[in-house]
């Protein structure tokens, strides 16, 4: 099976969860934005959660599909549309062949993922199959997609066979499965999000007033942010004395501030290791919040404890876990 690129949308890529166990050689872990969004693209396709999607940002592609096929689009709303009818997020839909998949413009969030049956077949490489555009590598061809290219699918589960036999109707372009992920589900999805942290290692380093600024202050997204990093606008961030920070791992959700007070939230494609102070780090729950954010949006930040983010973190999987026996269920 293969779908082909009619037009590419501003940046689409194919991710996956990630590339691990590198970065000691300096290699970035990479993947998906919004890994919830991801996670539940694949698995309402009968994939593993971690398979090869595509990562579409803003302004969609169009993907004609070759085969009768199973997508899902799930993460943010991007109006899709298939032979020119909108249709749904966030369930399983039946795609014929030769239809046309199209996006009319971005109501709300910043990337969407649009997950096959089976995954995208492009080459593993160091264990995963996500797209880092920057050094060339992953991916289709270690780039963005280009109109003209083609992808192939992997062999789909016989969940998701089934699931298309059932769904398949020859006078239709396409048809969605009568069940979906409920939105009370979902991450809290929103415009200029409250996005909650909890302290990094040099936050008493900072002034009195910059660490009360920081925790209720909004700071504006600025247009110089990409998948390596959101680079924000807002109350300066200054440090009672300076420091001298030996540089030292970093993770997704990092907030460091350099010299010119202004902070840095790292991302997917983040540098490995990070020199300048830490002054939170953004909890894994709402990773994919920040995620759906977009420049010209604004950010608010609510300090949590340790305790809580891990709580909210297992509660995440909990209801992820669910799912999946949801899944399970609807499978039988």
């Amino acid at each position: 099976m293969s779908i082909k690129i009619l037009k590419p949308g501003l940046l689409t890529t194919v991710q996956d969860k990630g590339r691990f166990g590198f970065q000691k050689y300096g290699v970035i872990v990479n993947g998906a934005m919004d890994l919830f969004a991801l996670r539940v693209a694949n698995l309402i396709v009968g994939n593993e959660e971690g398979a090869a999607a595509l990562e579409v940002t803003l302004m969609g592609p169009e993907l004609q599909f070759q085969e009768n096929q199973l997508i899902s689009i799930c993460g943010a709303c991007l109006s899709p549309m298939i032979d020119g009818q909108p249709v749904p997020e966030w369930r399983p839909i039946y795609v014929r062949k030769g239809s046309v998949l199209r996006f009319k413009g971005c109501l709300s969030g910043c990337r969407a993922y649009v997950s096959v049956a089976g995954g995208f077949d492009v080459p593993e490489v160091m264990g995963s199959r996500s797209t880092y555009v920057r050094a060339g590598f992953g991916g289709f061809a270690g780039r963005a997609l280009r109109g003209g290219d083609e992808l192939s699918a992997g062999a789909p589960s016989e969940w998701a066979i089934s699931c298309l036999e059932q769904l398949a109707e020859e006078e239709q372009p396409w048809k969605a499965a009568g069940w979906g992920v409920s939105l009370d589900f979902l991450p809290a999805y929103q415009s200029d999000p409250v996005v909650r942290v909890v302290r990094g290692a040099q936050f008493e380093a900072f002034t009195e007033e910059s660490k009360a600024c920081f925790l209720a202050d909004s700071f504006f997204i600025t247009p110089q942010s990409d998948r390596m990093g959101y680079r924000l606008s807002g109350p300066k961030l200054e440090l009672k004395e300076p420091l001298e920070v030996i540089s030292e791992a970093v993770s997704t959700g990092t907030i460091q501030v350099p010299p010119e007070g202004n902070p840095i939230i790292l991302l997917a494609d983040r540098q490995t290791t990070g020199g300048y102070p830490k002054i939170a780090h953004i909890i894994s729950v709402d990773l994919p919040v920040i995620a759906q954010a977009k420049p010209g949006e604004r950010i608010t930040f609510s300090e949590v404890s340790l305790d809580e983010a891990q709580e909210l973190y297992i509660e995440r999987e909990r209801e992820l876990n669910q799912l999946r026996q949801g899944l399970y269920l609807q499978q039988r």
